[in-house]
């Protein structure tokens, strides 16, 4: 049996949930990693703005979180949300640490804003594919 690699298993197949939902931690601690290189914001902070940054990376984050998660989608959502404000909020707090760097309260908004439409436009898809009565689903089920 050949196997049928696509770009659409990748992303949303059960075979990568797994990878996904680990990719998501690799990539946040990668942000928190490189961020406190003395310089590395500011150099990044030329080819796109902090808000592009914040948006972009936590937009991913929350997908791969989402993805990656077993479970309805309404918990997938409010799982992959929370996790996304607390990283963002420790993503903050770890800035504080380095005088070349700045914590802001505006930054973890946009965070939380960024993985908010991302989860919301993954729940609305999501749930277009999940049955929406469980007593329809095992009539179906049960072929009755």
């Amino acid at each position: 049996m050949k196997m049928h690699w696509s770009v659409t298993h990748l992303l949303f197949g059960d075979r990568y949930k797994t990878f996904r939902f680990r990719a998501a931690f690799v990539l946040y601690v990668l942000i928190v990693v490189l961020g406190s290189i003395p310089g590395a914001r500011a150099d990044v902070g030329r080819v796109a703005s902090g808000l592009v940054l914040h948006g972009l990376a936590y937009s991913i984050i929350t997908f791969l979180l989402f993805t990656g998660s077993n479970g309805h989608p309404t918990g997938k959502a409010l799982r992959a949300w929370l996790s996304v404000a607390i990283m963002g909020a420790l993503d903050e707090f770890a800035q504080s640490f380095f005088p070349y760097r700045n914590a802001a309260v505006g930054d973890w908004a946009v965070d939380v804003a960024a993985s908010f439409f991302t989860v919301f436009l993954l729940w609305i898809f999501s749930l277009k594919n999940t049955p929406t009565d469980s007593l329809q689903h095992d009539k179906k089920v049960g072929g009755e």
